[in-house]
């Protein structure tokens, strides 16, 4: 079982790439943006995930989604 899946991450405002990879352990590139959201994508096991997901709450980052691309990575 491959444990690494694809994730997209829409977070609240405007974040720059630059600004949220000298946060995160994590490298996250930019999907797109827009006035209201920013969508990044990743590639990380569930832990790393997690890890993240605090990290950036406890930054004070608002998540408005979050989306596994690859599915069919439980098989």
């Amino acid at each position: 079982m491959n444990d690494l899946c694809t994730y997209t991450i829409q977070l609240h405002g405007q974040v720059s790439e630059n600004e949220i990879n000298a946060l995160a352990p994590l490298q996250m590139a930019v999907e797109k943006s827009a006035p209201g959201a920013t969508w990044f994508t990743l590639r990380t096991d569930q832990s790393g995930l997690i890890g993240l997901m605090r990290l950036l709450h406890g930054l004070g980052f608002v998540f408005l989604s979050m989306t596994r691309l690859d599915p069919n990575s439980l098989e």
